[in-house]
């Protein structure tokens, strides 16, 4: 269940992108400390594309054309 204010607008940050910048992370230390290049590259671009949908949706603006992208 989403919990949506009164006012119709979803919350600032949702859990999904802080996750997706979470596990990113994860990964890219993951990846440098053990060697991997294949874990750093995909938690680079983890980490990448969760800062930003994160800051897309902080300021309001559609993404993929949808209000909200959760």
């Amino acid at each position: 269940m989403l919990l949506v204010p009164h006012d119709g607008h979803a919350p600032k940050t949702p859990r999904s992108d802080l996750s997706m910048i979470l596990l990113g992370a994860i990964l890219l230390i993951i990846g440098l400390l053990v060697g991997v290049s294949l874990l750093t590259t995909i938690g680079g671009i983890l980490v990448v594309v969760g800062a930003v949908l994160w800051i897309l949706g902080a300021s309001g603006r559609k993404v993929g054309g949808r209000k909200h992208y959760f």
